[in-house]
């Protein structure tokens, strides 16, 4: 094992315990793992041979504060692989994918430590502990029997082996999504091909052909970064065009080349339903809703319901509009999936006179994060302070010092905003280090997002968000919030680490004040004139909010049913991707409208078991999250200082070291109703 001169191995040099991101190299990776797991199993060991009885300081705490190389490697690692990644580190990663399971699959299995915890565990009464060891003490106990502590020593060796190849499956479908969208570009070369694109669609797409290195002149390139290709979907006068992108788009994943991931998805279905039946499960399903709020199908298949049939009605009034706009337009075609936006835009822009060419201008990212900043300082007194000196793994990482209102250094926020092909899709937040008062440790939280580079019209233009766009940035900062307010003891309760279908609601909560008039008359301002945004213009986007809500509804309770659908089944079907087709026909998705994710391509399901049999939550957090938000509506004042300083307290600070619904009652003073949810939705009637 040669580790001399391993940057990895060394005192991370820049302020924060960052490292020097330019001195590594994929290469360092395999042998500091290999220092760092053998250094964790040392640890392990010594904690489970103590002499001593067990207690929660020699136990308990001491396997928390254990592997502090290893989590710090593996939150490098597992950032660099998402955001920065390269064939070199791709190998690295599927070398190093089985090897680290097993790894995981050792520590939680190991007997001697959990015979120390399973009997601090039956004395948890009599030990005088606070809640929160009392919490740390019941959530690890929890994750190692979930892990298979208690199973027979062949069943072990068992589900250890079958977590270690869904590691490399995981790994594996992850590479090969990303293979097809870094693989897949639509050029458009001539004025014809561009018809019907505003200049905003133009200018990324111009930037997205300078970052592939196609600078020749007038050329542009749709990629399948989602704030590039919906508006193309949405704008594009080129028929043809848009169901090439479609296609190219929804196809991520189904097709016979080097990137098909359906055999992938079927064995990884089938190794879930195989570790649900070693833990005495039926079902996948059923042994991953164990661990939520929700706790069974029938709750979760509740709530989908509850909205289903209400989107099927909305989504009648939306299409009389569509088919309106394609009746406009003179379009005598059937209505098929790569329309749908097409006309809906058109329609938008006739009942509110909405056009997104006159939108954008007024959401310039720069801005938009100034918000977001302003908005988390409002409610919980933090500042942030740019330092552009800390050098991040690529050029587009920004990095701030996070304080408290007391100037306290509360822990550094980087941003990587802009899609790039070695950058998987989607947005996400990840931490490079959790809050642990007992470690001593700061937070340092990472936002990824997929946006569409602006500026490629070479006329000093800063990127420009849609109104979605804008909603994610914030609901990845009602994240990065979640971690950097967390405020612990213990680094296994820290941050985001709660229950799947809690997580969410710091996320989607933070959504709600972006969409304020307050907020959005201070920052939403033109990018050239410096003006904010016309009245006239934030009444008509408010009036319009919920217009398309009946599509966007079935999209994403369709890609939810369907992977409840999968996760249920006592083995893998046959052929996925039929299996799709059956499950959406016979609740009877009309065809134009399609799924959020197909199987396929679902990273969501199949990247990692994070939402396996659980994309339910963000609509079960929705619940949650607009309740929430009625609070502060209630108070009179959307930054009311009591009621923020008991979200504070009760939802973002306190990680998971209480039980979620007592964490969300603790807040509203009950438990959550769902009417909010729905009325903001436009369902409740």
């Amino acid at each position: 094992m040669n580790t001399l001169g391993n940057p990895l191995l060394q005192t991370w040099p820049q302020a924060h315990g960052l490292p020097d991101f330019g001195a590594i190299a994929p290469e360092h990776f395999p042998p500091a793992f290999e220092a760092a797991l053998a250094g964790h199993r040392a640890e392990i060991d010594a904690i489970a041979r103590q002499a001593g009885a067990p207690s929660f300081a020699n136990t308990v705490a001491a396997f928390d504060a254990s592997g502090r190389l290893l989590a710090r490697l593996e939150h490098l690692f597992y950032t660099l692989a998402a955001s920065a990644t390269s064939p070199a580190l791709q190998a690295v990663q599927r070398a190093l994918a089985a090897p680290l399971a097993e790894h995981g699959s050792a520590v939680y299995m190991h007997q001697g430590l959990f015979a120390r915890i399973d009997a601090l565990f039956e004395r948890r009464e009599s030990l005088g502990l606070t809640p929160e060891q009392r919490r740390l003490l019941e959530r690890l106990h929890l994750d190692f029997v979930r892990a298979g502590a208690r199973l027979a020593p062949a069943a072990r060796e068992r589900c250890a082996a079958v977590m270690a190849r869904l590691a490399e499956l995981n790994t594996r479908f992850a590479q090969n999504v990303l293979g097809a969208e870094s693989g897949y570009q639509l050029k458009l070369t001539t004025t014809e091909e561009l018809a019907g694109l505003p200049d905003f669609v133009r200018a990324a797409a111009r930037q997205d052909a300078l970052d592939r290195g196609l600078a020749h002149e007038g050329v542009h390139v749709i990629t399948l970064s989602r704030s590039l290709i919906l508006p193309f979907l949405s704008f594009s006068a080129r028929r043809d065009l848009r169901e090439q992108a479609w296609r190219a788009w929804v196809g991520r994943g189904d097709d016979t080349g080097d990137t098909d991931n359906r055999a992938i998805c079927r064995e990884i279905l089938e190794l879930r339903a195989e570790q649900a039946r070693l833990h005495g499960h039926p079902c996948y399903a059923d042994y991953a809703l164990e661990d939520t709020m929700a706790r069974s199908q029938a709750a979760v298949m509740g709530l989908l319901e509850r909205v289903w049939h209400p989107a099927l009605a909305a989504l009648q009034c939306e299409r009389e509009a569509v088919l309106g706009a394609m009746a406009a337009a003179g379009a005598s075609h059937a209505l098929e999936p790569w329309d749908w936006r097409f006309y809906a835009e058109q329609a938008r822009r006739a009942r509110f006179e909405l056009d997104e060419a006159e939108v954008k201008p007024y959401f310039p990212l720069h801005r938009m994060v100034a918000a977001m900043f302003d908005c988390a300082g409002r409610l919980f007194g933090l500042q942030f302070k740019a330092r552009p000196d800390i050098r991040g793994y690529h050029a587009d990482v920004r990095a701030w010092e996070v304080f408290d209102a007391d100037g306290r250094l509360s822990g550094l926020f980087l941003q990587d905003n802009f899609a790039r092909p070695a950058k998987r899709s989607g947005a996400w937040m990840n931490a490079l280090r959790n809050q642990s008062r007992a470690l001593g440790a700061t937070p340092v939280i990472l936002n990824n997002n997929n946006f569409a580079r602006g500026g490629g019209s070479g006329e000093g233009e800063p990127t420009l968000l849609s109104f979605d766009d804008v909603r994610t940035l914030f609901h990845e900062f009602g994240h990065g919030l979640h971690g950097l307010l967390s405020n612990v003891e213990h680094e296994r309760l820290a941050g985001t680490q709660v229950l799947r279908d809690f997580v969410e609601l710091p996320s989607q909560l933070f959504e709600h004040w972006m969409a304020e008039p307050e907020v959005l008359k201070k920052f939403a301002r033109h990018w050239r004139t410096g003006e904010p945004l016309p009245d006239a213009l934030l009444a008509r986007l408010q009036a319009a909010r919920q217009f398309g809500q009946g599509y966007e509804t079935l999209r994403y309770t369709a890609s939810a049913i369907v992977d409840m659908a999968a996760h249920a089944l006592p083995a893998a079907p046959a052929d996925v991707v039929a299996f799709e087709a059956a499950t959406v026909a016979a609740w009877g998705l009309p065809a134009e409208v399609g799924m959020n994710h197909r199987l396929t391509h679902f990273q969501h399901l199949f990247s990692s078991a994070g939402y396996a049999a659980g994309y339910y939550v963000y609509l079960w957090a929705e619940v949650l999250d607009c309740d929430a938000f009625g609070a502060f509506v209630e108070a009179g004042n959307v930054f009311d200082p009591a009621v923020a300083a008991r979200l504070r307290e009760c939802i973002y600070s306190s990680g998971n070291s209480c039980e979620p619904g007592a964490a969300f009652r603790a807040f509203r003073g009950r438990d959550p109703i769902v009417e909010p949810m729905l009325e903001e939705r436009g369902l409740l009637a």
